[in-house]
């Protein structure tokens, strides 16, 4: 099985220190590489089965000409069902007529539907400590499927089969936001014109206003977007913090005296201060990665056995939660993951370290990583299992 790519792919031949540094969030950045790299991780008969056997509903499945949605109604038709009304199917003649017409597919959040997508984006939750959505651009025409813009987010951009030509306009406001103040002003005439060649990425911050136009051939790309962490997303995590205070609980005095708002305003300020610590921005990080969920990934039949592991050693496991956080200390080691709270013995530290990345680890492996017997291990992995953060094979 070919690996999962890492940031470190992505970005080479620029360190992943170096793009956090100097690029991320600054600028955007195109990184060549071989044809072919990425084909891999969606071939076409993957994209077909994926078509054929889901029900994808609009918008999460959509097409898109020269900026404007085309009618779903023109390429699905509704099936009714025995129990849940009616359900969408898509219509390949008039769906491929309009694809053959300029059209753009766009199918989000593709990570659910494919393994080796799914396997990407765990990979680079783990490595950007954010959550990760893949969408699929798809396009055979000259025309644009959307017009220029900028998102709300940041994102790779990784080409998997043929050319797209991208026009890059730059910033207008500094780090903009979905709910902001103002919006950003329109932007003038390109900074750079540049195709997007098979097996190359690209990087492109929130902000940067972008077009991109199809160039008379097949072209196949995958969207990967993450949003960082922001001061208003601390902000709004103090104020749930703030809620153990019973000054902020408390009523405003809005009838009171104006010396009583101002010591209202004083009692305040002085908690507020007190909570903004030289380390708050670790722990509010910290506790934003313990938070993130689990990616769901089951594995039956075997997770819903007694035992939950074969009995072979060469049985394969893989941990789900990309941003587990470690703390060890005193003799033990506490793992922050999901939301949730577990405290293990120092001797289960090796094999967590082992399983964080998320890559598939063997049993045997794992046992030979630990000073545990062979059972006390599989135990481990079983809890583990019922827990969620892990699944067999």
């Amino acid at each position: 099985m070919p690996e999962t790519p890492t940031l470190a792919d992505l970005v080479a031949p620029l360190g992943v220190s170096q793009f956090f540094q100097d690029v991320q969030g600054e600028t955007y950045r195109r990184f060549e590489g071989p044809a072919g790299r990425f084909a891999d991780l969606l071939p076409w008969p993957a994209l077909n089965a994926i078509l054929r056997q889901h029900r994808l509903e609009f918008p999460r499945l959509r097409l898109a000409l020269d900026g404007t949605p085309v009618p779903m109604e023109s390429y699905t038709d509704l099936v009714p069902t025995r129990r849940s009304g009616t359900v969408p199917r898509l219509q390949a003649a008039p769906f491929t007529e309009h694809l053959r017409g300029g059209a753009t597919m766009v199918l989000d959040a593709i990570q659910e539907l494919s393994d080796p997508i799914g396997d990407l984006a765990r990979s680079l939750e783990h490595d950007l400590r954010e959550s990760v959505q893949v969408n699929l651009y798809a396009g055979w025409g000259v025309t644009h499927g959307f017009d220029v813009h900028w998102d709300d987010h940041d994102a790779f951009i990784i080409q998997v089969a043929g050319r797209k030509r991208w026009r890059m306009h730059g910033p207008t406001r500094p780090a903009p936001l979905h709910r902001d103040v103002e919006q950003p002003e329109r932007p003038g005439e390109p900074i750079d014109d540049f195709v997007l060649e098979d097996g190359d990425v690209l990087y492109v911050p929130r902000g940067h206003w972008h077009d991109v136009t199809a160039v008379g051939e097949m072209s196949l790309h995958l969207t990967l977007g993450f949003s960082p962490a922001t001061g208003i997303d601390l902000v709004s995590w103090l104020a749930d913090k703030l809620r153990s205070s019973t000054a902020f609980r408390q009523d405003l005095p809005r009838f009171g005296t104006e010396e009583d708002r101002a010591a209202r305003a004083a009692a305040l300020r002085a908690e507020l201060e007190a909570a903004l610590t030289g380390d708050v921005v670790d722990r509010f990080l910290a506790e934003r990665d313990s938070s993130a969920p689990a990616h769901p990934r089951v594995g039956l039949p075997w997770a819903a056995t007694p035992g939950l592991l074969p009995d072979g050693d060469e049985t394969e496991v893989r941990f789900l939660v990309p941003r587990a956080v470690l703390e060890e200390g005193d003799g033990r080691v506490t793992l922050l993951a999901d939301g949730k709270r577990f405290v293990f013995a120092g001797a289960a530290s090796p094999l967590l370290k082992a399983l964080l990345d998320g890559t598939p680890q063997a049993v045997k492996r794992l046992a030979e990583l630990s000073e545990l017997d062979r059972g006390t291990v599989r135990a481990f992995l079983g809890e583990l299992t019922t827990q969620g953060l892990l699944s067999i094979g």
